[in-house]
């Protein structure tokens, strides 16, 4: 499998006002090559032969050594040795595994940024990545991946980052929850309850005509009323904001499914088109 997610990882809870969740913002994308994988740390991965040893090196060089009782030092640790494994699978030399790396590794940073969403950010950042990798265009892009390459870096990517992306937020990003407070203008305020009145002092018992009348008083007093009326419209407005909730989360999963669709049946096409160029 790939980088698998372990679903009895919880969500991070951190108490947060609006104005301290970052919004989802564009990156610029530039040339990573060596950014976190230098010529030294190709050399010791080159050496790692066994599955145990890459872990325990890739741990060691990003901090990751509590990974047997930290969940998501562990996803993080599958994320960098299936990338890892998959630049061997496919002959990447130490240049172009240390760019892939980085390109993975800065695509997952940007969707942990904020709980927001941002998939469309964020793939757009993985795009501008890849393509700053494939042109020689220096100083702004080199020309160190094949067209070939990129295809199959494309679909690496789809298929195992961007198909659990919304498992990486849950896991990687505090869980954000909306507390709402209506506060109404023209609302007299309540009164303070008068003083009772003391032990010595015996009030006589009102007779039974004028308590039935008080109870009626008390049960048409228009501050009841209208507290009904205003839990009744909060109660209905909270239906319609739960309502339009999950109809923009149900279209935007439906959109970023078909994005997936749309970039599978564009690389299964060009993968078609090489294969008839070879013959």
């Amino acid at each position: 499998c790939n980088a698998c997610l372990r679903p009895s990882c919880p969500p991070q809870q951190t108490a947060m006002g609006p104005e301290s969740l970052q919004q989802p913002r564009q990156h610029k994308a530039k040339i990573c090559m060596w950014k976190y994988l230098d010529v030294h740390s190709m050399d010791l991965i080159d050496k790692a032969q066994t599955t145990d040893e890459l872990k325990s090196l890739l741990s060691e060089l990003f901090s990751l050594q509590d990974f047997p009782s930290n969940p998501r030092s562990a996803i993080l640790l599958d994320l960098y040795f299936y990338s890892i494994q998959f630049c061997r699978e496919q002959g990447f030399n130490r240049e172009q595994t240390s760019a892939f790396f980085s390109i993975v590794k800065d695509t997952h940073e940007a969707c942990v940024e904020t709980p927001l969403p941002n998939v469309e950010e964020c793939y757009n950042y993985f795009t501008e990545l890849v393509f700053c990798h494939s042109i020689r265009r220096p100083p702004f892009s080199i020309n160190l991946f094949s067209q070939d390459q990129l295809v199959l870096i494309t679909d690496y990517v789809i298929n195992t980052y961007f198909r659990h992306f919304k498992l990486y937020k849950y896991t990687f990003t505090p869980q954000v929850r909306l507390d709402i407070s209506f506060s109404y203008i023209g609302m007299p305020e309540p009164k303070e309850e008068a003083a009772e009145p003391s032990e010595s002092m015996e009030s006589p018992s009102p007779p039974p005509q004028q308590e039935s009348e008080e109870v009626t008083k008390a049960e048409e007093d228009p501050k009841a009323v209208l507290r009904e009326y205003i839990l009744a419209q909060l109660n209905q407005e909270l239906a319609q904001l739960r309502q339009v909730v999950e109809q923009r989360l149900r279209a935007t999963e439906e959109q970023f499914n078909g994005k997936l669709m749309q970039l599978e049946k564009g690389s299964s096409g060009s993968k078609g088109g090489n294969k008839g160029k070879k013959k």
